[in-house]
């Protein structure tokens, strides 16, 4: 075969491929339902408000102006037209407070499934490698930690050694992991006996690149979903701490504790309680579609 042939038959097959690839994401994002539009909007959105929050903030979300507290927000009729969202019980902006608010959950939510993805898969990892007493002391580890309810674990730690921010994430981070270490285990498992693992074993790869490279890329996937349905429980778990006054503390704010701080208001000054409840409720629910439809597509068992 001659030069200019390869050459033609190595361009059909990059382009081909290309093509294949654009086609198979044209199809996928053809037959996204509306819902799923809305929700990835909704998160983009509030993305955008967690990273530029001192852009969108119109206030110090400290700043107390004890003149014209608990103020109607001008969206439900009031005369104040400076204060959107209306102000809290010292006056405080409540619009800056809520967009801080968004940031400050959203961050935390974050760091801690990043923490928990890793240390679970690394765990996984290391208990399908290694076998033996390694795997039964990880197994164990995992039963444990499912037989033990997280809010009474977190109350306990809290209440015995204080809170701070970094302390509380990584809190948050150790819960779920027991998740990611018992899929990761069955999949690397499951991995090491196909036949691009045996054949990068015997070439002399080493464990840390085989789990890496090879094997963490084509288990991605499922990891992947599970990251997406751990995200909002991160969510959640960090405003039912707040809103017992065990999360973040003042002088930052979160969404629990905007929550915690309007329910004292609830028969005059509602929204104080709604707006930051509605905003847990859509990015919790947004991110759980996406995160089942994400699941339904790239999944090939459940995939019609």
């Amino acid at each position: 075969m001659s030069d200019k042939v390869k050459n033609e038959k190595v361009q059909y097959e990059v382009l081909s491929g290309v093509v294949g690839q654009e086609s198979r994401l044209h199809k996928v994002f053809r037959k996204m339902p509306l819902m799923i539009m809305l929700c990835i909007a909704w998160l983009m959105f509030m993305f955008i408000v967690a990273i530029f929050w001192d852009k969108f903030a119109p206030f110090d979300y400290e700043a107390q102006d004890l003149a014209n507290r608990l103020s109607v927000p001008t969206i439900f009729g009031g005369t104040d037209s400076t204060h959107l969202f209306g102000t809290d019980s010292l006056g405080r902006d409540f619009l800056s407070r809520l967009i801080r608010s968004i940031r400050t959950s959203l961050l935390i939510a974050f760091c801690g499934t990043i923490i928990t993805a890793v240390v679970g898969t690394t765990l996984g990892f290391i208990a399908a490698h290694f076998r033996g007493w390694v795997d039964e002391t990880i197994m164990m580890l995992v039963d444990f930690q499912y037989s033990l309810p997280f809010m009474i674990l977190a109350l306990l730690v809290i209440a015995f050694f204080g809170n701070n921010i970094i302390f509380f994430v990584f809190l948050l981070g150790i819960e779920g992991w027991n998740k990611y270490a018992r899929l990761s285990r069955g999949m690397a498992l499951s991995a090491q006996n196909n036949g691009y693992a045996v054949a990068i074993r015997q070439l002399g790869a080493s464990p840390a690149r085989l789990y890496a490279k090879h094997i963490l890329p084509n288990v991605s996937n499922i990891l992947i979903v599970e990251l997406t349905l751990n995200f909002p429980a991160k969510i959640l778990a960090e405003t039912s701490l707040s809103f017992l006054g065990l999360g973040v503390q003042p002088p930052d704010t979160s969404l629990g504790s905007l929550l915690s701080f309007g329910r004292a208001y609830m028969m005059t000054n509602w929204w104080l309680a709604v707006i930051p409840g509605v905003t847990i409720f859509l990015t919790t629910l947004s991110m759980c579609l996406l995160g089942d439809w994400v699941r339904d597509t790239i999944d090939p068992t459940i995939r019609k």
